[in-house]
């Protein structure tokens, strides 16, 4: 067994402990104040968990590649649910080793938001040697809101020209398949006559699957909500960047719904986002809903995630509750907080060593353990 002397600790869960040893193999054997002696202690400093990007499209839209061979968003048609976001990944992008370098070492990777129904979203190994080794669990279907799916107009298939529009479309989609399992329920359809669009629909629609949803602007977020009670949908709100009143927070925690924030730090292109501000965390920070960051790389590069959290601490966040975001409550959104997320016994010994305050910027990972393997050393 391996070991690691936390100097000081941030577990993932809001706690910050000073001078404890990690004993871990693969999986955190202990946390305790005694020098263990059956491991040997092989790196020193503060320590954090693992990140986890909460949304993100890194393997998809390529370091040092063109535009035109992006994958992340497939043209053919404009409700994809069987499209896979897996198979969309490179793993020799570069970016994949900045961001273990940096400590980010798990990705929720989703389809991008021109699409109604954009396709499957993967969790991954950043570390991983291919997209087999890399793949963890399913992460649920991308869904988007607002300006994105209007703004696709030229490309194939079905195509909306007004928020309206597209949400008509999902409307069809959503009562077709509610219908279908009505039908199947009852016995009036057999299971190999539903079509595959509908089939991979059903679980969305039984609430086994969350409904993960491309929305900025309240309006839009009223209309998802609306929707979600209509159909009994599990959904995470994605983005959420122009909610700038209390009151839409306020909405989103009473119906249980979490949300993958952000980005910070990346340029409001469009209308759509004409209230962005990262003072609008002010409001996130005073309601609490459940809630886990994005880099949206590459909108914002996926290795400085953490630092979007010096906004969260401007406005009064202490530093263990900013890690949590991106570690804890990220792995709790993606239904990984089993594994990941913190430094407790029997979770993954994904961990980060760091040579002094994370959030100082001289500072930096100088050992990055995934699963209990040393992937990264800094050389300087």
């Amino acid at each position: 067994m391996k070991a690691v002397k936390a100097t000081l600790l941030y577990d993932g869960l809001g706690n910050v402990l000073k001078d404890v040893y990690i004993v871990f193999d693969r999986n955190i054997v202990d946390v305790t104040k005694v020098k263990p002696k059956e491991a040997e202690v092989i790196a020193e400093g503060v320590v954090t968990p693992a990140f986890i990007d909460g949304h993100s499209h890194i393997g998809m839209e390529r370091y040092g590649e063109p535009y035109q061979e992006g994958e992340a968003n497939e043209q053919m048609d404009s409700v994809l649910p069987l499209v896979d976001a897996l198979y969309s990944i490179y793993m020799d992008d570069k970016a994949f080793k900045h961001s273990i370098e940096f400590g980010v070492l798990y990705s929720s990777v989703l389809p991008g938001s021109g699409n109604i129904i954009g396709g499957k979203a993967v969790f991954i190994r950043n570390y991983g040697r291919d997209i087999e080794d890399a793949f963890i669990q399913y992460a649920g279907v991308k869904a988007a809101f607002g300006y994105n799916p209007r703004s696709t107009k030229e490309w194939k298939g079905t195509r909306p020209s007004t928020r309206m529009g597209a949400i008509g479309i999902l409307l069809s989609w959503l009562i077709k398949t509610r219908n279908t399992i009505a039908l199947l329920e009852k016995g009036k359809k057999e299971p190999e006559e539903v079509e595959p669009t509908v089939e991979a629909l059903i679980p969305v629609l039984k609430g086994e699957v969350p409904l993960r949803v491309h929305v900025h602007k309240e309006d839009d977020i009223a209309a998802l909500l609306m929707i979600k009670r209509k159909f009994g949908l599990k959904i995470t709100i994605e983005h959420a960047g122009d909610v700038h009143s209390r009151e839409t927070f306020e909405k989103i925690k009473r119906e249980g719904v979490p949300i993958v924030y952000g980005p910070f730090d990346s340029l409001p292109y469009k209308v759509e986002l004409k209230h962005e501000d990262w003072k609008n965390a002010k409001y996130l920070l005073e309601v609490r809903p459940l809630f886990g960051l994005m880099s949206d790389h590459p909108v914002t590069l996926q290795a400085n995630l953490y630092l979007q959290l010096r906004h969260f601490i401007r406005l009064g966040m202490s530093k263990a509750e900013a890690i949590k975001i991106i570690t804890h409550n990220n792995a709790k959104i993606l239904g990984v907080d089993d594994r990941l997320g913190s430094i407790e016994k029997g979770k993954w010994a994904s961990l980060v060593v760091w040579n002094g305050d994370p959030f100082s910027l001289e500072n930096y990972p100088t050992h990055v353990f995934a699963e209990g393997e040393l992937i990264h050393e800094a050389e300087w």
